[in-house]
């Protein structure tokens, strides 16, 4: 059996400097501000730095200017009072009564999300060493947090996540614990786990439990700081490689492969196993599944529960890499038979379109005549920009070429005539615009990726969603936390690309630099 794994207790090998420094903290035990009974507390740094980086995607390298342009970074306390992951460990953590927080300055997102490619070292060099010397001058510190993702990508450095743990780690020496939570479409292997001491992965997509992620973060850590819990890990990689649009835990085999994971958590007391599925549009060395575990002090059980999972997700492999997806003409017609069956609203997901711009499903509505669609949201800063120079006002006739414009993936700009009905601010732009064109169709344009997961993202200024027989979404899973699981839409369909593009389940149709798909269960894996 060949697979890659790696498994012991975590033992570090430090700067003379980092060792001096842990012996700073173990004497500096005063400087720790008291508790309200009186007790020494916990000192502990948090920051974080995420981006699911689309290698694939075209544009740009962003910069440190990408990395600001939607608002300063986060400062201080503004970091602790972040959400998600970071609420989740916050709360946990002040409610310990012996857990004092310090907050690093921490970007708050790069422009244009999980449609940018790759990050510049620059920006990572700068965002990471503004952290480390705000740590630097805050020592000592207890144990560090990091809110991070498992998919960002960096020119020159291979291993992001795994670089900056082994940064904090000269930081706060060797014997500060460091712990990370994760999204599931992370790409990580054995070389974070060399330099911190946990990883928690979401274990929902959608991602229900990255706050529940966060608590469990904390509470970890502060066995880890108490000495009540020795950190032994163990890493295997089972050789599969899927397109997130195949990763939903709502349905199985995925669901199963997570449920594994809980069952060994509930079976072991100490026991935490993480899964991460991948997120196959980073060409990084470490593309691809990882099982991570950890056990209190137990190698031989952390092994164990990590060969099981693996060689579990290896067992489920033809199941989870496979399927079909119909086309937009197809999808389309499907679309026409629920509206007159009265099975609305439907959604059809444009699950590959990472940029947002592509028109292929947006003409085929068209050319079918499907009214009262919502089209949420359609790239296209070039419309903006002349709706914001010729000063368009919501009233005022909108005819323009819209959408298709980042290559031939996208298809061609589709002429749209009808009215603007709305103009301004949302989702952190400074400008998204509606407008209304057919038989109470209305199209919404962004200046870049948007993926809309509820329909009350999408009831603002004129629009109410209830009124659409039709939304059409660029998302692949996160779109059924508000219009699937909650029942909302009876219709789904989840529409394929006209092409073998970026995005799409077709993988072998990328050029990899840095990956050979051949190492991969379905591109040339046949044995584990």
């Amino acid at each position: 059996m060949m697979l890659s794994a790696t498994s012991g207790a975590v033992r570090r090998t430090g700067s003379t400097a980092a060792l001096l420094g842990s012996i700073l903290i173990a004497l500096s035990v005063s400087a720790c501000a008291p508790t309200a009974e009186g007790d020494e507390a916990y000192r502990v740094a948090v920051a974080r730095f995420s981006h699911e980086t689309c290698t694939f995607c075209p544009g740009p390298e962003p910069g440190i200017e990408d990395w600001t342009r939607s608002r300063p970074p986060y400062e201080g306390d503004e970091v602790l009072e972040l959400g998600s992951y970071v609420g989740g460990f916050v709360r946990q953590a002040r409610e310990f009564g012996d857990v004092e927080l310090v907050g690093l300055t921490s970007p708050a997102g790069v422009w244009g999300g999980s449609s940018r490619t790759w990050n510049q070292e620059e920006a990572f060099d700068h965002f990471v060493g503004q952290m480390l010397e705000e740590l630097e001058a805050a020592l000592p510190v207890d144990g560090v947090f990091l809110s991070l993702h498992g998919a960002m990508a960096v020119r020159n450095i291979p291993r992001p996540e795994a670089e900056m743990a082994r940064r904090f780690r000269e930081a706060v020496g060797p014997d500060v614990p460091i712990v990370a939570t994760f999204d599931l479409h992370g790409n990580e292997d054995e070389e974070f786990l060399r330099w911190a001491d946990g990883a928690f992965v979401t274990k929902r997509f959608p991602h229900y439990d990255s706050y529940l992620q966060g608590e469990r973060a904390a509470r970890y850590l502060r066995r880890v700081m108490r000495g009540d819990y020795t950190p032994t890990t163990a890493t295997r990689r089972p050789p599969v490689i899927t397109p997130t649009v195949l990763q939903w835990t709502g349905a199985s085999p995925v669901m199963d492969i997570m449920e594994r994971a809980r069952r060994w958590e509930a079976r072991e007391p100490g026991a935490f196993v993480s899964v991460f599925l991948g997120f196959p549009w980073s060409d990084v060395p470490n593309v691809g599944t990882t099982v991570h575990v950890m056990t209190d002090g137990d190698q031989e059980l952390a092994d164990r529960i990590a060969e099981d999972v693996a060689e579990y997700i290896w067992r489920v492999r033809e199941e989870y890499a496979h399927a079909q997806f119909p086309l937009p003409d197809e999808a389309v017609a499907l679309t026409r038979e629920a509206i007159a069956a009265g099975e609305t609203p439907a959604v059809l997901a444009d699950y590959w379109d990472r940029p947002g711009d592509a028109t292929w499903t947006l003409r085929e509505l068209l050319d079918q005549g499907v009214d009262r669609v919502l089209y949420a949201a359609l790239t296209d800063e070039p419309a903006l920009d002349r709706i914001w120079e010729e000063d368009l006002q919501p009233g005022d006739p909108f005819q323009m070429e819209v959408g298709g414009y980042t290559g031939p993936q996208a298809g061609d700009p589709v002429a749209i005539d009808g009215t603007l009905i709305w103009r301004g601010e949302r989702w952190g732009y400074d400008r998204v615009a509606a407008v209304e064109h057919g038989t109470g169709s209305v199209l919404i344009l962004v200046p870049a990726y948007q993926q809309i997961t509820t329909p009350q993202q999408v009831r603002f200024g004129p629009i109410e969603p209830d009124d659409f027989d039709v939304f059409v979404l660029k998302t692949r899973v996160h779109f059924r936390r508000g219009f699937d699981e909650t029942g909302y839409a009876p219709t789904i369909h989840i529409v394929d690309a006209p092409g073998d593009w970026f995005g799409t389940l077709r993988l072998d149709a990328l050029e990899y630099e840095n990956v050979d798909l051949t190492d991969f269960y379905p591109f040339g894996r046949t044995e584990m």
